[in-house]
Order: structure tokens, then sequence, then C-alpha cells
């Protein structure tokens, strides 16, 4: 055994980097070093974990590779340093008290939903956390959303005001126990209780809501990481009702249901959505849904799709079992589970506040007494081209770091984009991206960016020495960049962000051939970009092509008008005379407002060029009679997507010469029009319509690798969330002998901006 006395014995420190504390790395250390004979501590430090330990040389490399074999399953190991220590003849091992320094480098985990042991304790009968909404221990439960600071200890976490009672504190204080150091952990007698307010038995809060539910009532329930609006998925008047009083016409909401089994009564489901609906991350995972699901039509109007997700708490394992058995109808029981706000706030998760900001929303209230410290909204995800794509990236992934190829000279914030706002933090090679804090369009949503900002400077001990942003003068991202006291600011093109974004997570720098494809982004030449083929590196692009530009009429009103879009593409295709073509758009256009806005094209009054690659998808969409006005950024373009035949007959384009080229999309638009005179159908148009987009791009490269020799593309913006676009261009890179880079850890909207803006930066200050 090591006890010293050995002459073949010696004594190493060993430091582990990453996410190290709050997941069971201490006890899983301590057992470790039991099994294998060894003498020595661990203790939790300000930068991870630290480890002396003596034995046997063949025991001591045993133990340093089972620390990375064998770690809890949330952990992640991003480093581990060894070196040789005098030998002290020590007895046994022994698990220190955390040490708190004046450098702090460790890393929070993200909330994890309920692991299987904890579940099987809930259900069981016999066990003194039978049933009890709060069950978790060091493998699963609340990290993030309630840490004040860190080291991570109990007294440094919302769970501080309960005292734990002699059977938790046993635990607690076991080094071989499940629920050693689990910060949150809690049992009826000394944790967090839940209440119910309004009608019915107040000793059942979950009876309570369960029956509410079943009756058609909405109810604002307390997750992890804020509130949520629930009713019955199946219930049309109680769906209905909740988007006239939240004031959210027209986006899906998702849905939570019990199991795997529940998920696939409703939805098509492949091995790898399942994989991802039962990962420990729980995000909302969208699937198609199977004709004919008894849902209300106002849960995902005109969508293919649903957002499924399964329960990640125990309180939500245990209100939808209520729910099931308080419902009379068939089926598989569903909730809808939204966000607790209304549209375009951020989520509630503060007590007094979600009473006040829900209460016109909500019919009742199921809530508990456990204090949310971060608010963080449900991730949403999806299996495509043959990976995970992130669409909104919190609960459950935030702030887990994501590990950079380069290394930053200095601290770097980047403050993201506008809409789908992110920040992020880089230190060394760390970048630790924010859950989602929403469009920056009201004071709420900008004061819980600049709330989180602060919490993370507190959280990771960083004072950022630099700060990214976008160069759009107008938007509240970059204000705040510009105000903040940093010296060193370095503004970053959107879709230069982009295309880093994808690098940043390959750990690439380039060059490569980078697509951004979105609705808006400031160009350098004052120009709306958003179809660009750049050419790129961490630290620079060069724009070698891009979509011919075409009047924005009206600005910002184009974008909640693609009527006018269209009619400013039909007008460049056909000139003036396009009011006299036979179909459908033209028929029914208001010749009046448009006159207006042809008055305004040939002025140039507020009529900026873009060359956005959403905007036409807006115009197709206008054209063939789907949404000539939108209530939400990119409905007519999933409307487009959700009407499309996939075929592999595109209509021409064109491809001019010059530096930067540009895609010329007129013949198609004109081809497109011939069709529709001739009554070609809706599924046939649009799906030839995305055809021909997946066919122009995949020449832009092949245009640009001419010039540039790169065989490497990298896919980013919010064009390439439709899967129709995204899987037809992979499709044909791969043919044409390129190899493709998409995001899978960041969303490609603008939800990846700020990894983009922050890697953009270190590279340029290096």
């Amino acid at each position: 055994m090591g006890n010293g006395m050995n002459s073949a014995t010696e004594r190493r420190r060993i430091s582990v980097r990453g996410i190290v504390q709050g997941v069971g790395f201490r006890p899983f250390v301590y057992g470790l070093a039991l099994r294998l004979g060894l003498a020595g501590s661990v203790l939790n430090d300000a930068a991870g974990v630290t480890i002396e330990v003596e034995g046997p040389p063949e025991q001591l490399d045993a133990f340093t590779k089972a620390l990375g074999a064998e770690a809890p399953p949330l952990a992640r190991i991003d480093a581990v340093a060894s070196e040789g220590l005098p030998v002290r003849g020590e007895r046994g091992f022994q698990i220190v008290s955390s040490a708190a320094q004046a450098r702090r480098r460790t890393l929070i985990a993200p909330d994890s939903a309920t692991c299987p042991d904890c579940l099987r304790e809930l259900a069981d009968p016999t066990d003194r956390r039978y049933r009890y909404p709060f069950i978790n221990c060091t493998n699963c439960g609340p990290r993030f959303t309630i840490v004040l600071d860190i080291p991570y200890d109990r007294e440094r976490t919302t769970m501080r005001a309960f005292a734990l009672c002699p059977a938790c504190r046993a635990e607690y204080e076991d080094p071989l126990n499940r629920r050693f150091h689990a910060q949150p952990n809690a049992c009826p007698a000394c944790g967090p209780t839940l209440r119910w307010e309004g009608s019915g038995e107040r000793d059942d809060p979950l009876r309570a809501a369960a029956v509410a539910l079943a009756a058609g009532q909405i109810v604002a329930v307390k997750g992890l990481g804020g509130y949520h609006l629930a009713c019955d998925a199946a219930n049309p008047l109680a769906v209905a009702r909740l988007r006239q009083r939240k004031q959210r016409e027209a986006k899906p909401f998702a849905l939570l249901v019990a199991s795997l089994a529940a998920a696939r009564m409703l939805c098509a489901v492949s091995e790898a959505e399942a994989a991802l609906l039962e990962s420990p991350r729980r995000p909302i995972v969208l699937l198609e849904r199977r004709p004919d699901v008894a849902l209300a039509p106002a849960v995902a109007p005109g969508h293919g799709t649903l957002g499924l997700m399964l329960p990640y708490t125990p309180l939500h394992t245990l209100l939808i079992e209520a729910f099931a058995a308080a419902r009379t109808a068939g089926g598989p029981a569903a909730l809808v589970l939204t966000s607790g706000n209304l549209s375009d706030e951020p989520i509630a998760y503060q007590d007094d506040e979600a009473r006040a900001r829900l209460a016109p929303i909500a019919d009742a209230f199921l809530t508990h007494n456990r204090a949310i410290h971060m608010r963080c909204d449900d991730s949403v995800a999806r299996v495509v081209a043959g990976g995970e794509q992130l669409l909104r990236r919190s609960r459950g992934y935030a702030p887990e770091p994501i590990r950079l190829a380069l290394e930053a000279p200095r601290p770097i914030l980047a403050y993201g984009g506008h809409q789908k706002n992110t920040y992020c933090l880089v230190r060394g090679q760390e970048a630790v991206l924010s859950h989602h804090i929403g469009d920056l369009e009201n004071l709420e949503t900008l004061c819980s960016l600049r709330e989180g900002v602060a919490h993370f400077q507190r959280l990771f001990d960083v004072l950022p020495e630099a700060v990214a942003y976008d160069l759009h003068p107008a938007y509240l991202a970059t204000r705040e960049a510009l105000d903040s006291p940093v010296e060193t600011k370095i503004g970053v093109q959107h879709h230069h962000a982009h295309i880093a974004s994808v690098l940043a997570e390959h750990g690439q720098s380039g060059p490569v051939i980078g697509v951004a494809a979105d609705g808006t982004g400031y160009g350098l030449d004052g120009a709306i970009w958003g179809g660009e083929i750049l050419v790129a590196t961490l630290a620079d692009f060069t724009r070698v092509g891009h979509l011919a530009y075409v009047p924005l009429p009206g600005g910002e009103q184009a974008v909640r008008q693609p009527w006018r879009l269209a009619a400013a593409w039909l007008a460049r295709v056909y000139g003036p005379a396009f009011t006299e073509l036979d179909v459908p758009f033209v028929r029914q256009l208001d010749h009046a407002r448009w006159a207006v806005l042809a008055q305004m094209i040939a002025r140039g009054v507020n009529c900026p060029p873009t060359s956005s690659l959403g905007r036409l998808f807006d115009a197709a969409a206008a054209m063939l009679g789907l949404h000539p006005e939108v209530v939400y950024e990119g409905q007519a373009a999933i409307a487009l997507e959700q009407a499309a035949a996939p075929t592999d007959a595109g209509y021409p384009f064109t491809i001019s010469d010059g530096a930067p080229f540009q895609l010329e999309m007129a013949p198609m638009i004109r081809a497109m029009l011939d069709d529709l005179a001739r009554g070609t159908g809706l599924a046939t148009l649009a799906g030839r319509f995305h055809r021909t987009v997946a066919e122009s791009l995949a020449a832009a490269c092949r245009r640009a690798r001419e010039g540039s020799g790169l065989g490497t593309v990298a896919l980013s913006g919010g064009v390439f969330q439709n899967r129709l676009l995204l899987e037809q261009l992979v499709g044909l890179l791969e043919a044409d002998g390129f190899s493709v880079l998409l995001n899978r850890r960041v969303p490609p909207n603008d939800g990846g901006l700020s990894l983009g803006q922050a890697v953009v930066a270190a590279a340029r200050l290096m």
C-alpha cells in the first residue's frame, strides 16, 4: 500500500482543469485512491482540482489514467498536469475543504437532467425522497442557475437558505456516497417545498396543478432557469387563450411529454434524435410530426415539425405524470411549456417579478422556494446533415466552455448581435458562451445582458481587456460595447463573425471558403449583406462574391412586409411592366402602395441595397402566395420550406465576372414566374427554388475555389436553419470534393455571433 515505507514510492501533485467542481469529482478521486491503495489528499481550488497522491509508480500511473477514463458523467476534463514531490510517508487519503484564492480559473457545470438513480428513488415508495420534486445528486440537478460565486460550495449557491437535516448531512459528508458535496442536496425534511397559488387543494400542489391543467387552465410553473407557462396541448381553447394573452401570434410552442414512447406517438424519432431527447442536456428537439396528431391547431400553426422535450427536473417528471392521470382524453399527455414572458421580454425568474408579469397570462402558479440566481431558457436543437445543430444554446449547455485552438493574449468580452443575443468571455484557450439572452428590443432584455455580463465576470474572475462588437451602429449590443470603459475595442463584420464561429468550434484558423447567409448584417460598403461568399481566416476576410443587390423598400418595414421585396424583385427582373403579369401575387398587389415604393426606389429614399439571401426567401414566399406580411422574422422562409417537395430540378441562374463576383437570381425569378403562370403546384415551385439556391451556392464555392485553391467550405448564418437547403447544399459540395464545416456546438443564427467576434478579436490581438 502507499504508506511511504516502500523504497519504490513516489509522490505526485496532479492538477486537473475543466468542469470538475460540483460534479462528484473529489469523491470519485477519493474512491479511486482507496481502490488503488494510495495515500494523499484532494481539494477544490480556484483553478479546478488539485490532488497530491503517493504510492508505487505503477499504481500512480493507473490512477492518472483512470482520472480521464472513469470520470463522473457531468465532469469535463480539459487538462491534467503532473509534477513530482518529495515523499512524505503519508497514510490514508482525505478530501480537504475548498481553498478560496485570489485568481479563479474553475468552470461551472451546466444544469443537468435528473439522473437514472434519482429517478429510481423518486418512484420508490420505500425511499425517503419518494415523489420529492427536488431530488438530485452529484450526477444531476441545478448548477449554473443556482451558483452565486465560486468555489462552488453550498453557501455560495441559493441552497444556502436550507440547512441540511442529519440524514442529508451524513450523505453530504460521506465521500463514498453519491451525494457527497452535492450542493443542492435536500429531502422533504430540510429542502425546498412546492406551493400552489390557485383554486383547489393547497395541501397537494402537484395534484392541484394537474387538475387545473386538465380543466384547461394556464399555469405558470417555476422550473430550473425561470418560469414556464403551461397548458394542455390538446385543448384548443387553452392554447388559443395562451397565444392571445402572451401576445405570441404564430411562433410554435414547445411541448413537454413524459417519455420517449410518448414522443414517438406524436413524431417520427430517429435513434440520433432519441439520444438527443434523452441526453442529460435535455434540449427541446425539433421533430417531424406525425399526420393526424390530436393536438390543438394553435400549438404549431403551419408547421410540419413539433418541438418536444422530456422532463429534465423531478418536478417536471411528477407534473406530467399527474397531468396524465388527471385528464380524461386518450392519446399521449402533452403540455405546452413555453417561456414565462410576454413576447420579446426575458423569461421571468424571480418570484415577485414573475407574479407581477405573469398574472395577466396565468390562471394559477405552481412555484417553490428555491431561488433561481441566473435565468436560463430551454435550449433548442435538432439532428440535421448527420449531426446535432443547436438553434438556441442555453440550459444544459451554458456555461460549458468551448476550447479554442488559439490562446487569447488578453481577456476578451464579445457582445454579440441584436437578435438572439449571447455574449462570450474568452480567457486563454477557453471561450465561455453565455446562455440565450434574446432579441435586444427593450430595456428588460438589455438589463438581462448587463446582469449576465457582470455575473460572468465575477464567476469566472475575468476583467476584459478588450471588447468585440458588431459593426452595425444602431445595435444596442454595439452601443453597450462602445460605452464600455475598456480601451481596446474591436469591431467585427457580422458575416466574418459567423464564419469565425464555425472555425472556432472546429479548432481551425482558416483560410476557408465561407458562405454566410442570413437576413441582415451590416456590410463594409454600408449595404445590408446576407448572401456572402468569403475567403476567411480568424483574423481577416475577403468578400469574393455575393448575391446581386436588390433595393430593400422601406428598410426594416420590408422585413415585416415581404410583399415589398417580391415587388422590388419583380420590378428589377421585368421592369415597370411587371404589374401586367398574370399571376396571383400581381393581381392581388395594391398598385397604389407599389407606386409609392417605386418612387422611393427611383429616388433612393430609404431603400438600402441588400444582398440578403434571407430576404430572397421572403420575396419568393410572397410571390408564391405565402405570407405577404409576417409576424416574426423568418416566418415566410419557414412556410416556403414547409411547402417544398424536394427535387433535383432547379431553375437557371448566372454568376457575373468581377471581384467580387455576383450571383444573379433574375433568371430563376423569371423561370419560376413562368411556372407559376402555367399553374405549376406550390410544392414543385418551392422545391425548385430551394434546389436553385443550393446549386447557385455550390457553384459560387467552385468559383471561389478556382481563385483561392481552397477545398474547405464553412457554412453559417440563420438561413442554414433551413434543413432542406442545408442538406442539399452539403450533398452538392461533398459530391464536388469539398470538405464542409457546420456549426454544431453553437447556433448558426446570431446566437453564435459572440463566439465568432471573440475569436476574431483574439486573432487580431495576436
